[in-house]
């Protein structure tokens, strides 16, 4: 075997070792858990009371559903705040309807646009920062599903050393190929590698679900600090890592309902995460071009050939083990798994270089129907 055979027997092994322990880690990690809804004898002494903040923009699929769920969690003392930028958003009446349905919980609806970054979802929510009773604070997207057991997931995470919990998003209930595609984007590809990282001890937070203590955020700045990068999420991680602690995932994490998504809409969302993931760790996003099986797969190609054994028996067998491993995690940790996931899987793979030689190469994307850009860390004109 020549050197070059062997390099790449080794890259080969070792990719696929990685990616079968990732799996067992995040099948681990994101097993499914019963709710937790202990008695509580004294309720306002067990647990802290709670802030959680909603920013609205639109109207997403499922939107009266995620939104719902906020009124109907079992914790003995929290309360909602709704933000929205303008008063003619259509979020404004779902979120008025489910106040006047649920009348017990206090819930508040804000109005406005604080202007203290080029981050629109995080001048949304300033107002509901600063309008929050309680130091316990939660950013909730609005189309997180929300399970009853949210607030103590959220603080059974935390730790002496936790600066900040949060939850990837998890892909469900895709309606057409193109949102099967997404799930498999986000459970068996991104979830998975973020559970992996945060056991490694590396974990990054994400802007779907974050818990703060206000006395951790406001000694780092306040909420304005958060506009250092153009995502929330990644300046958040900076921060918390600076101040000397840890960002943590809740286990398993919580639920997005897809719906309906188009080709255009998935693609966007991905090329928008990636560059915004290589303008804000651009060290840690070099290496997600080992993420996928091609490069594994063309350096066992390679194996094969300099071996006189059937390149395509050989590539075949790596990747009949490379997705029934992941098969194999969706199942366990009971995510969405479609007739047609093993095409979206592939699909997914082939498009990976792709997105990532486009977040080098690129800068604009859209959000919300917002044009912006990261080489400026604004919207554009």
């Amino acid at each position: 075997m020549t050197v070059l055979a062997f390099a790449a027997a080794s890259f080969c092994g070792t990719m696929i070792i990685l990616h079968i322990i990732s799996i067992i880690v995040a099948a681990w990690r994101c097993r499914p858990i019963p709710s937790v809804n202990p008695p509580i004898a004294n309720p306002l002494d067990a647990l802290p009371p709670v802030s959680i903040v909603r920013p609205l923009c639109g109207l997403d699929n499922f939107l009266e559903e995620t939104l719902r769920t906020s009124f109907e969690l079992v914790y003995p003392r929290y309360e909602l705040i709704f933000c929205v930028a303008s008063i003619r958003d259509p979020a404004t009446a779902v979120v008025q309807e489910l106040m006047a349905l649920f009348p017990q919980i206090r819930a508040r609806l804000l109005f406005g646009d604080d202007h203290v970054s080029h981050n629109p979802k995080l001048n949304n929510c300033v107002k509901g920062w600063r309008a929050a009773q309680y130091d316990w604070i939660v950013f909730a997207d609005s189309n997180v599903l929300i399970p009853p057991d949210y607030i103590q997931r959220l603080l059974g995470a935390w730790r002496f050393d936790t600066g900040l919990v949060c939850s990837p998003p998890l892909g469900s209930r895709p309606i057409g190929f193109w949102a099967g595609l997404e799930c498999a984007f986000l459970n068996a590809y991104q979830v998975r590698a973020q559970y992996f990282v945060d056991t490694l001890g590396f974990g990054f937070a994400q802007g779907k679900t974050m818990l703060w203590r206000r006395p951790d955020l406001e000694a780092a700045g306040g909420i304005g600090a958060l506009g250092a990068d153009l995502a929330e999420d990644a300046a958040s991680t900076k921060l918390v890592r600076a101040a000397g602690l840890r960002v943590r995932l809740t286990a398993p994490p919580f639920e997005q309902p897809l719906g309906w998504r188009s080709m255009t809409e998935v693609w966007r969302r991905q090329i928008r995460w990636a560059r915004l993931r290589r303008s804000s760790f651009p060290l840690y996003f070099v290496p997600e071009i080992l993420g996928g099986p091609l490069l594994p797969l063309i350096a066992a190609g390679h194996v094969a050939a300099a071996t006189g054994i059937s390149i395509a028996g050989t590539v075949a067998a790596l990747a009949l083990t490379w997705y029934s491993a992941e098969i194999a995690l969706v199942k366990a940790a009971r995510w969405h798994l479609g007739p047609l996931y093993p095409l979206q899987a592939l699909l997914r793979d082939l498009l990976l270089p792709v997105l990532w030689l486009d977040a080098w190469i690129g800068t604009d994307f859209v959000w919300r129907g917002q044009q912006m850009s990261i080489a400026t860390n604004a919207q554009v004109p």
